[in-house]
């Protein structure tokens, strides 16, 4: 079959791609790091995403990875490693992920094959514009536990139930961690003022582990 071509702005979406295409897709798109690739059994979504959503990106990814050093927990940060299974013909890109309960398994795996391991046990999706593809129902069939999105106003964490993500008001990985405490340090990325003067990133994560320590 021809694969079919949909574009707009931030995103290309091609129809009837093999999972051979798309397997090798991934090793040529190794050395664009931004580019996000969605597959999901013939559809496959390439996504590039903007300032915004990498910012936050990576400061919720700092606050992960500043809360396990202040809880002294164990973390194995994969970043936007590809998870996908053959089996299922579905693969994604989380925005950032990690392994913490199952950390101690995959400490000496240089690279971990998800048929033979479990997938991260945390997940993050920064949807500021949302995908065309519905990016939970893989992350559900991939199996992995929590997920947190952040929609650039909110953080909501979703834990997997009987193959369901149900929303939670905390992190399961994390517990301290509420998904309303974690949207109120995401808003403090500027200040109250009227000049909604930018804080620093250093400064909020900062003001997170002051926060954390005083819990």
């Amino acid at each position: 079959m021809t694969a079919t071509l949909i574009q707009s702005p931030d995103r290309v979406i091609l129809r009837n791609i093999s999972w051979q295409t798309y397997q090798s897709l991934i090793c040529d798109f190794e050395q664009e790091p931004a580019l996000r690739l969605t597959y999901d059994r013939g559809t496959l979504e390439i996504r590039m995403p903007l300032d915004p959503h990498e910012t936050y990106k990576k400061l919720i990814g700092r606050f992960i990875e500043a809360a396990t050093e202040e809880l002294d927990l164990e973390i194995r940060s994969l970043g936007s490693r590809t998870c996908d299974r053959a089996d299922l013909r579905r693969g994604l890109e989380p925005d950032q992920c990690y392994y913490i309960q199952h950390e101690a398994l995959v400490r000496a795996v240089e690279q971990i094959d998800l048929a033979q391991y479990p997938p991260p046990d945390l997940a993050v999706e920064v949807d500021i514009t949302s995908s065309s593809l519905d990016r939970f129902s893989i992350y559900a069939d991939l199996g992995i536990p929590e997920v947190w999105r952040y929609d650039g106003q909110s953080l909501t964490i979703y834990y997997l139930q009987a193959g369901k993500y149900e929303i939670y008001d905390r992190s399961i990985a994390l517990p301290l961690l509420k998904a309303d405490d974690l949207s109120r340090f995401l808003a403090l990325r500027f200040s109250n003022d009227e000049t909604r003067s930018p804080i620093s990133e250093n400064s909020l994560v900062k003001q997170f582990r002051q926060w954390l320590r005083a819990l």
